[in-house]
């Protein structure tokens, strides 16, 4: 996990789905923005957090939303 929060394009907060699941733990998105460690301990606990999907190429690293992201890295 800490290496592709090391060569993460998007802000670190963004790895983390903030969603339905994200609602029922009542957890506070501020939290996490610009904080990889509480990024990491989250998405260990709860991995259906993690925003899918995740792109490396070399030691760059990308949220694959939208899908055209994916198609400019591998090219």
């Amino acid at each position: 996990m800490e290496r592709i929060i090391a060569g993460l394009e998007d802000p670190v907060e963004d790895l983390v789905r903030k969603d339905s699941k994200f609602k029922k733990l009542e957890l506070d998105p501020a939290s996490f923005a610009g904080n990889p460690e509480a990024v990491i301990k989250i998405l260990l606990k709860h991995k259906q957090l993690l925003q899918r999907p995740v792109v490396m190429k070399g030691m760059k690293a990308i949220i694959g939303r939208p899908m055209d992201r994916i198609r400019d890295l591998l090219s």
